[in-house]
């Protein structure tokens, strides 16, 4: 069986450095401190693709060149609904964790996170896993200081990360890793009770 690790966000230089795009920057550090491939193109399933092992497992990573809405459209082409409970694994930003906490899921709603939602539709499906990784600041007591209002969300996630944010997502990408080897050796269960 060869895994299916999926990282979210939009393409393009515009995008680079957004909240949005906290999928496809923890898919990059993996590809790269696993010495997979580098990315090449796939046109059917329009999306950059790169391969390696890990554990003795293959695995295949797709950046899909999609919008983020119609990341579905890229990943069906990819896996299907009999398949993706065991093999797919959906990297994204998620508004209700703290920016560079992460947590691994599986089987649950899109809560309004539109590439989610959008794969959810396509295959037909919501089991599979997620590793959601957060976007949104604290406030000085420690409270969650999420957007209001659809504009203003929008505003939020395709925002520019700053300097210290860029280095929270870095350094959750490092554990992202771990995670992501753990599961593939050891487990769903496994990498949950460890890293959630």
């Amino acid at each position: 069986m060869v895994y299916l690790i999926v990282g979210l966000g939009n393409p393009g230089d515009k995008y680079e450095r957004t909240r949005h795009n906290a999928g496809r920057i923890a898919l990059e550090d993996f590809r790269y401190r696993n010495n997979f491939t580098d990315w090449r193109k796939n046109g059917v399933a329009r999306a950059l693709v790169s391969t390696g092992e890990i554990g003795g497992k293959s695995v295949t990573l797709v950046l899909p060149e999609t919008f983020m809405n119609e990341s579905g459209k890229s990943v069906v082409t990819f896996t299907t609904k009999e398949e993706s409970g065991a093999r797919l694994i959906v990297v994204h930003d998620d508004l209700d964790l703290p920016i560079g906490e992460f947590k691994m899921s599986f089987g649950s709603g899109s809560a309004g996170h539109n590439g989610i939602e959008s794969i959810i539709s396509s295959l037909g499906t919501k089991d599979f896993i997620r590793i959601r990784i957060g976007i949104s600041p604290k406030t000085f007591f420690g409270k969650l200081k999420k957007p209001k209002g659809q504009s203003a969300v929008e505003k939020f996630v395709l925002g520019k990360l700053s300097g210290s944010e860029m280095r929270k997502i870095e350094n959750s990408a490092k554990d992202i890793n771990k995670m992501i080897g753990a599961y593939l050796e050891k487990g769903r269960q496994y990498a949950m009770n460890h890293y959630n």
